[in-house]
């Protein structure tokens, strides 16, 4: 049933259950039918949540940085399954109320991550979440801080060609900071020139174009860095409909892991 947030404008909650014959966890997902980007889930958010719910093993104890998190989804699970999370977006309009209002939804703690945090402060563990503003292409001193992060997690984050390269400036400095961490990635094919077939049957350098005019390839090399493409099927996202959900439908959705350039070998470990 919906309700009516504190804007006035019309809100529901998203409801997502993970489950195997060994455990199963639900989040909730407070959504505002809203046309600003961040307050709804979107498809890439069920596809990259599956792959840490399939993941969640290596995650256990780990630090994890969402970035562009919205609502939060595939950050919220991963706290849910007992990682050490933090949550960015912008500072502008109400994309970090937004990360405040689905943690709390799934019993959360927040806190404000500011710059007197240092690498040694055990920030968040268990039920407790760092909430930080982000914008893309700039390394606040609250993000500099943040003690050292094992994975980056982003979806739908290579949604405007413009902002392409400024997404990926912010993941290498967050390289640079911590040279042995992965970038956990999902993106929504848009063009109709693509299909997931397709993709996935051509080489790895093509499979990084998202657009004719656009190449992720050639912006991942020149920040120095590598990637993988997923398969759905390897996680069991090859399905229109995850976690209970009817998400993320008939979307073409693609799984990309990033790392630095220098750490070449198999990121599917």
């Amino acid at each position: 049933m919906a309700a009516e947030g504190a804007r006035g404008l019309s809100q529901t909650q998203k409801v997502f259950t993970f489950k195997d014959e060994e455990e199963s966890v639900t989040v909730t997902i407070p959504e505002v039918l809203d046309p600003e980007f961040g307050m709804y889930v979107w498809p890439c958010a069920v596809v990259l949540a599956q792959f840490v719910w399939k993941r969640r093993g290596a995650l256990r104890n780990r630090t994890v940085l969402e970035i562009g998190a919205g609502v939060s989804l595939p950050g919220v699970l991963a706290a849910r399954l007992g990682s050490r999370v933090f949550l960015s977006d912008s500072a502008q309009l109400h994309s970090l109320q937004n990360c405040v209002q689905s943690c709390r939804a799934n019993g959360l703690e927040v806190r404000e991550v500011r710059s007197e945090v240092t690498a040694g402060t055990k920030a968040t563990v268990g039920s407790e979440v760092g909430i930080l503003p982000l914008s893309w292409g700039h390394m606040t001193p609250a993000l500099l801080s943040l003690p050292p992060v094992d994975v980056i997690l982003g979806s739908d984050v290579f949604y405007s060609p413009q902002d392409f390269e400024s997404v990926l400036v912010t993941v290498a400095m967050l390289f640079r900071k911590n040279p042995l961490a992965q970038f956990w990635t999902t993106y929504q094919v848009r063009s109709s020139d693509w299909s997931i077939e397709l993709l996935q049957s051509l080489s790895l350098a093509v499979c990084c174009l998202l657009s004719s005019d656009w190449s992720i390839e050639l912006l991942l090399s020149r920040w120095r860095m590598s990637c993988e493409l997923v398969p759905l099927r390897s996680f069991d996202a090859d399905r229109p409909e995850l976690a209970g959900s009817r998400l993320p439908g008939n979307h073409s959705v693609q799984m990309m892991l990033v790392a630095p350039d220098n750490r070449r070998r198999s990121l599917q470990r």
